[in-house]
C-alpha cells in the first residue's frame, strides 16, 4: 500500500494528441479496434460478411504517432496499411445505448493500424492473440482530432494513398457496424472512458508498405494524415 513518502520510481509520458484549431492536447487513454466492419475488406481477407457481432482488439496507447516518419517495424516482410476513421470518446460509462453514443463522442481523426501482415497470418494459424502483429511501436499513426461539432460524418470519404496511388478508398456509410452501434457493443465488455480511441475498421484495399514510401490517408475534407516509412 502506497503511504505518504511513496514515490515514483519512474515518470511516464502521457500519449497526446492535438485538437484542430485549439490549444488542447487530448490524452489517450485506451485503443481499441474493430475487426472486418466494411463488407468488401471481409472479402478481401476470406472472411464472411453476414453482419455477425463485431469483434475487437487492442493496441497499447503509446502506439500512436504523430510523427512525419515512421521506422520500418522489425521481424516482418510483410507491412500493410489499414487506414480507418478514429473516435475519440470525450466520456464514457458502461452498457451505452446507441441512442446516448453520439453524446460520448469528443471528436474523431484519421488513422492507419499498421500490420505485420506475415505475423498476423502466423498467429490465426496458431490460434494466437494478434498483438505483435498489431500492437508494435509506432503502429497506430493518426491525424489531429477534430471535435465532433464541427465534422460530420454523413457521406463522408475516407481514404489512403503510397506515392501518390490510391489504395483505399470507401465511405462511412459502408461500415457493417456504424460508430454509434460499436460504442454501445463494446460498452458491454469495457467500462469506456474520456480518452478512449475506437478505431472503427478499414475498407477494401489493403495492402504492403516499403521504407522509402510516401502514405497520405484522408477522412472527409478537413483530416488528413501524411508520414513516410523509412529504414
Amino acid at each position: 500500500m502506497a503511504s505518504n513518502t511513496s514515490k515514483h520510481l519512474f515518470t511516464k509520458t502521457p500519449t497526446l494528441i492535438d485538437v484542430v484549431d485549439t490549444s488542447d492536447l487530448f490524452c489517450v487513454h485506451r485503443i481499441y479496434c474493430v475487426g472486418q466492419n466494411y463488407r468488401k475488406h471481409v472479402l478481401e481477407m476470406g472472411g464472411d460478411p453476414d453482419r455477425e457481432s463485431p469483434f475487437f482488439f487492442s493496441k497499447p496507447a503509446d502506439s500512436i504517432s504523430r510523427q512525419p516518419q515512421i521506422k520500418y517495424p522489425s521481424l516482418t516482410n510483410n507491412l500493410h496499411h489499414e487506414v480507418e476513421c478514429v473516435v475519440a470518446l470525450g466520456s464514457g460509462g458502461r452498457d451505452i445505448t446507441t441512442d446516448e453514443a453520439n453524446a460520448h463522442i469528443f471528436g474523431y481523426a484519421v488513422g492507419v493500424d499498421l500490420t505485420r501482415r506475415d505475423l498476423q497470418a502466423e498467429a490465426k494459424t496458431k490460434g494466437r492473440p494478434w498483438d505483435v502483429a498489431k500492437g508494435f511501436d509506432q503502429s497506430a499513426p493518426i491525424s489531429s482530432i477534430i471535435k465532433a461539432k464541427s465534422f460530420t460524418t454523413s457521406i463522408c470519404q475516407i481514404s489512403l494513398s503510397v506515392n501518390n496511388e490510391t489504395r483505399q478508398q470507401g465511405y462511412l456509410e459502408q461500415m457493417i457496424w456504424n460508430i454509434p452501434e460499436l460504442i454501445s457493443e463494446l460498452s458491454r465488455y469495457y467500462e469506456l472512458q474520456a480518452g478512449d480511441l475506437i478505431f472503427t475498421g478499414t475498407p477494401d484495399g489493403v495492402g504492403q508498405v516499403l521504407p522509402g514510401d510516401v502514405i497520405e490517408c484522408q477522412l472527409g475534407k478537413q483530416l488528413h494524415h501524411q508520414f513516410e516509412m523509412i529504414a
